[in-house]
């Protein structure tokens, strides 16, 4: 028993350690990431996607508002719909690095975050021929490497989040928040795929409808938006 003690201790603490700790400190800090942008303008960023349903409904929506965006995708997802990513590039889109699988960095050791970064990249060039420049890790979890690991990239995390992973905030809940967000060098996060864990799959249609109503408010103000890459 006491054996089995030692040993739960020692994974908590290399836990807490490996992986807590160094994602309080930099996102308390800001080491090495970004949560403003130092503009007049406000970036609308996406994770999670592309998906075939949604990503492109929500690529209409952005074209028709003449809003260029930030969408950090996940690597497999990549390989399975190019198209949508050749589109986004076409588009005037900035694309980022969200993983090759939407795994958290704390259950990954260096050399798998390494992969991730490297395959995500792969893909991405195979569909645009454009250097990736931009780094979200999912959930914004880094580990004790994970700035080492990722220095080539700029990290983006964000001043808003929603919840519009979930149907019933991105449904009810979710124009009354982004009409909130509206403060220059905002950059926001959402979300235009509903199939990692914990996510609703129908959200992100709810979320494209709200974002509508919220695109068509703030631009009708004067409200500029930005995508990183005309940083």
């Amino acid at each position: 028993m006491k054996i089995l003690c030692l040993r739960i201790g020692f994974m908590i603490l290399f836990i807490l350690v490996y992986a807590i700790l160094p994602t309080v400190l930099i996102r308390i800090n800001g080491w090495g990431i970004k949560k403003r942008l130092q503009s007049e303008k406000i970036a609308i960023t996406f994770d999670d996607g592309p998906n075939p349903i949604y990503t492109p409904q929500l690529l209409d929506l952005l074209k028709k508002y003449g809003v260029k965006a930030t969408f950090f995708v996940v690597g497999s997802k990549v390989d399975r719909y190019p198209e949508i990513i050749k589109r986004m590039s076409e588009e005037g889109h900035t694309i980022g690095i969200h993983h090759f699988h939407h795994v958290s960095s704390w259950i990954c050791s260096p050399f798998r975050i390494k992969r991730e970064l490297a395959l995500t990249e792969q893909a991405i060039n195979g569909c645009t021929n454009e250097k990736v420049t931009f780094y979200r890790p999912p959930w914004g979890h880094f580990n004790l490497f994970s700035l080492i690991i990722s220095k080539p990239y700029k990290k983006i995390m964000w001043s808003h989040i929603f919840g519009d992973w979930k149907a019933e905030k991105a449904k009810d809940g979710l124009l009354k928040e982004l009409r909130t967000a509206v403060e220059p060098g905002s950059i926001l996060l959402l979300h235009d795929c509903g199939e990692t864990l914990g996510a609703d799959q129908d959200a992100p249609g709810y979320m494209i409808k709200n974002l509508e109503i919220y695109l068509k408010e703030a631009m009708a103000k004067g409200t500029k938006f930005i995508t990183l890459k005309e940083l």
